[in-house]
């Protein structure tokens, strides 16, 4: 009785096993056969509305494109120094600008935004008003008369130059001013007036004296300027032996004493 008993347990056991596998089996089969008709919904429902679902797309695309331009200002045009955003001066990034003039008290210069064909006009915050163009000075230069004459020459108006952000005092962006020579390459006019002589290197205005930017950029200006110093260009131009004897002499007392009497005679 009891051996009956043992030998029958194994077998209801595999039974019990095998109506619970068959029943996990039937609903894995059910739930498969139920995401599959939801994806040939799906499917159908795309097939049936392509040119809705298109358009849903690319209006997604374009309102992503919005956001994200609007978040980091890629096409707002500046009319003025303050509205630059302060992490752009932090981060020192570059923006695009055309010469208006240069003066007396730097380069005036108009911001040129990144242009995108649709989005640029419906996101333009100075549609039909006069743009007003920005005061640039070069950061760490002070120029010459002569370097100030050479810059009007070099930077003709609505010439296209690249601003990278140093600093911003008052209405006054301190700048390193970048002009493009052909399509490879370009050269920045603060190395270059001051490698020609026609500048001297001076404080960097608005960055902490014991930053790492405002050693990168001394060093990088202070090289420019030893450089015209020993070829002697600009305003570190040594005269020659013969002119530092005829200026001594013009300069002379004696010299005038008897320049003067010889005139009265």
């Amino acid at each position: 009785m009891h051996r009956e008993n043992v030998n029958n347990m194994p077998e209801s056991s595999r039974e019990t096993e095998t109506d619970e596998g068959l029943g996990d089996r039937q609903q894995r089969d059910q739930g498969n056969q139920s995401s599959h008709n939801i994806v040939s919904l799906i499917s159908q429902f795309a097939d049936d509305n392509l040119t809705l679902v298109r358009n849903i797309s690319t209006g997604l695309a374009v309102a992503g494109v919005i956001v994200i331009a609007r978040s980091i200002k890629l096409i707002t045009k500046f009319q003025a120094a303050s509205e630059i955003p302060a992490r752009f001066i932090e981060r020192n990034i570059s923006l695009r600008g055309k010469v208006h003039s240069v003066t007396e008290k730097g380069l005036e210069v108009e911001h040129v935004p990144i242009h995108l064909p649709v989005l640029s006009p419906l996101l333009s915050k100075h549609k039909g008003v006069c743009t007003t163009p920005m005061l640039v000075h070069l950061a760490g230069v002070e120029l010459t008369p002569e370097g100030k004459v050479w810059l009007q020459n070099n930077l003709a108006p609505a010439q296209t130059v690249w601003l990278k952000l140093i600093s911003r005092e008052d209405d006054t962006l301190h700048c390193l001013v970048s002009q493009s020579r052909g399509s490879m390459w370009s050269y920045c006019m603060n190395d270059e007036v001051l490698r020609l002589g026609l500048a001297r290197t001076a404080p960097i205005v608005g960055v902490l004296p014991d930053s790492r930017l405002y050693w990168r950029l001394y060093k990088r200006l202070h090289r420019a300027e030893v450089k015209a110093e020993r070829k002697g260009r600009g305003l570190w131009k040594q005269d020659s032996l013969w002119e530092r004897v005829s200026k001594a002499v013009r300069d002379n007392t004696l010299v005038r004493l008897m320049g003067r009497i010889f005139k009265r005679t």
